[in-house]
């Protein structure tokens, strides 16, 4: 094992969260699928309670105490993920169930309205489907020509392309800050700054890069950033879209009904301003509050300790890989552009199988295509290994993985 010192106090961290301490097949949990859905802390779990049992009550309805209270809450943890990502105003974060939501609210309400067939969409090879579907399905539907940035051997975005892409016609640029399979860090400068010049708009799809790094979307300058609350320490049912003002205020709502209209009556609607506009029906507010506690809780840690930490665990982590035989790793091998997650094959051995045979040994890690089907054909191949890290990922946890995989390829030789 490792003496290497991490960044973050990983063993106090670690107190926070009850699941840790958990035992499978009667092994001690070992939690590497963190990319998947994160693990929740006792504060997120605590602020929701707290919600439910004293004060819970409907918000923007009420002028009784508890619905006041409520509200007071809601809007509160609205203005903890402005500040998180440096949004200008607390107006640019809407909330959606996540960010699939998201991203299909921008292709409903902004390229439904804004694009027409013959625009062209610039997207990437290694896009999460949420990220490529609505997309596709636009494309059908209206017309508009999909173009992709093609990958390098080593993993990374050929931006050398770009220029090639982007025409007069370029009406959207969309990535991932940071692919969910290959952990490419993607720097959004260079394409957002190419991107606006071209003349189109930019959606950056961060829920790989929020919960690990700093996020600052107006120094990105991108016009929309999503990312899901689940994969940060919060709750499900919670995401975020962050939109530039202007574009926000003439998008149409994307759905419609309660809270969301400013006057309705039997001749017509008004809308309400934005965000409220894009927040149909009863919100997850209670979840909003379980965002806002888990943003509480990144930014007394520190992202760039957060970052640092998950660096050194990866680094660790492709080291240790490489000394397996028959191990491959998927995507670039320098920890300064790689995310919190290692990507992998080990020849003999179908993901399937490995992840079934490491759960047996309390090592949960993710195995299949993590909804990113066309960046597996293009790598020629089925399914992939993936483990993730995060805040509470130990470095012993490396060597619980790497020693779990020595004894599935010796399980399989029998």
């Amino acid at each position: 094992m490792s003496d290497l010192k991490t960044t973050l106090d990983v063993d106090r961290i670690r107190q926070d969260f009850p699941v840790l301490a958990e035992t499978v097949h009667g092994k001690p949990l070992v939690f590497l699928d963190s990319a998947a859905s994160s693990q929740k802390p006792v504060q997120v779990l605590d602020a929701m309670d707290r919600v439910y049992r004293t004060t819970y009550a409907n918000v923007h309805r009420g002028v009784y105490t508890n619905s006041e209270h409520s509200t007071e809450l809601y809007d509160a943890a609205r203005e903890k993920v402005a500040r998180f990502i440096n949004a200008p105003a607390a107006s640019n974060v809407v909330f959606v169930r996540n960010a699939t939501e998201a991203l299909n609210l921008v292709a409903y309400s902004y390229a439904r309205h804004f694009l027409q067939a013959g625009d062209e969409i610039v997207l990437t090879e290694l896009e999460h489907h949420a990220n490529f579907v609505p997309w596709m399905v636009l494309a059908r539907e209206h017309g508009v020509k999909l173009k992709y940035i093609p990958l390098t051997p080593t993993g990374t975005l050929d931006l050398d392309k770009l220029d090639d892409l982007l025409t007069p016609r370029t009406k959207l640029v969309t990535f991932a800050h940071v692919s969910n399979v290959l952990g490419t860090i993607t720097d959004p400068a260079p394409i957002v700054a190419r991107a606006h010049a071209a003349g189109a708009k930019v959606v950056v799809d961060g829920c790989q890069a929020a919960p690990h790094m700093p996020i600052d979307v107006r120094a990105l300058d991108c016009d929309f950033y999503t990312f899901s609350g689940h994969k940060m320490l919060g709750p499900t049912g919670i995401g975020v879209l962050y939109g530039k003002a202007d574009l926000l205020e003439a998008m149409p709502p994307f759905l419609t009904g309660g809270d969301m209209i400013s006057n309705v009556n039997f001749e017509g609607v008004s809308w309400a301003d934005v965000p409220v506009k894009f927040e149909a029906g009863t919100p997850a507010f209670v979840e909003a509050i379980g965002l806002g506690a888990a943003v509480d809780y990144l930014s007394a840690l520190g992202m760039d300790a957060v970052r640092a930490h998950e660096h050194e665990i990866v680094a660790y982590a492709l080291e240790r890989m490489c000394e397996v035989p028959g191990a491959t790793v998927i995507g670039p091998t320098d920890p300064d552009i790689r995310g919190g997650a290692l990507t992998f094959t080990i020849r003999g051995i179908h993901p399937h199988d490995l992840g079934s045979l490491l759960d047996r040994e309390g090592v949960a890690i993710r195995a299949g295509h993590h909804c990113a089907q066309p960046l597996h054909v293009r790598l020629g191949l089925p399914a992939t290994a993936r483990a993730s890290f995060y805040v509470y990922t130990q470095l012993r946890e490396v060597d619980a993985l790497i020693e779990a995989i020595y004894k599935a390829k010796k399980t399989l030789r029998k």
